[in-house]
C-alpha cells in the first residue's frame, strides 16, 4: 500500500554525500534517519527515477532550483531530491546540478525507505532495477500533507510549479 495524503512518514535513514566537514557531519557520505530530519520542518521532497537520466536531469532539478526562492517564501524549510542511488553519485549530480546546498541530494542507496513508501518502480526489464517511482510530495512535521504521484514516467504533476500552487 503506497502513502497517502494524512499519513506519517515512515522512518528510514537517508544518506547525503556532504561536501564540506562542519561539527557532526564529516566530508563524505552520512547517514540521516528520516524521523529526525523532519521534525517541526516542511521539507519538499521530489523522487526521480535515477540521478543524471534525461528528465530529471533536464526538467526536474531545474525546476525546484529555479523556484527555490519561491518556495523557502512560502514555508518550505528544506528541498529535498530522493533517488535510489548511493550518496557518491547523488553528491555527483548535485555538484553537475550545481544545487550548491539549495536542494539535498538525498541516497536511498537500497531502495529501503521508497519501498516502505510504497513508491517503488521495477525497471528491471530495463537493466536499472528497482529504482524510485516520480512524485513530490510535502512532509510538514513528519505527515504527508501533499503527494503528487506521476502516472507512467511522465512529468506533468511532480514539479516545483505544481507544489507552489498547492502551497
Amino acid at each position: 500500500m503506497a502513502i497517502q495524503k494524512g499519513d506519517q512518514i515512515p522512518d528510514g535513514t537517508l544518506t547525503e554525500f556532504v561536501e564540506v566537514e562542519t561539527e557532526g557531519c564529516s566530508l563524505g557520505p552520512n547517514a540521516f534517519k528520516v524521523a529526525d530530519l523532519v521534525k517541526g520542518k516542511k521539507i519538499a521532497v521530489f523522487a526521480v527515477p535515477g540521478a543524471f537520466t534525461p528528465t530529471c536531469s533536464a526538467k526536474h532539478v531545474p525546476s525546484y532550483l529555479e523556484h527555490y526562492d519561491a518556495l523557502k517564501a512560502a514555508g518550505i524549510d528544506e528541498i529535498w531530491c530522493v533517488a535510489v542511488n548511493d550518496a557518491f553519485v547523488m553528491g555527483a549530480w548535485g555538484r553537475d546540478q550545481k544545487v550548491n546546498g539549495r536542494i539535498r541530494m538525498m541516497a536511498d542507496g537500497s531502495g529501503l525507505w521508497t519501498k516502505q513508501l510504497g513508491l517503488e518502480l521495477d525497471l528491471t526489464e530495463r537493466g536499472l532495477g528497482v529504482r524510485s517511482q516520480r512524485y513530490s510530495m510535502v512532509i510538514d512535521n513528519g505527515v504527508v500533507t501533499q503527494l503528487n504521484l506521476e502516472q507512467g514516467g511522465g512529468y506533468e504533476v511532480s514539479d516545483a510549479e505544481t507544489m507552489l500552487k498547492q502551497l
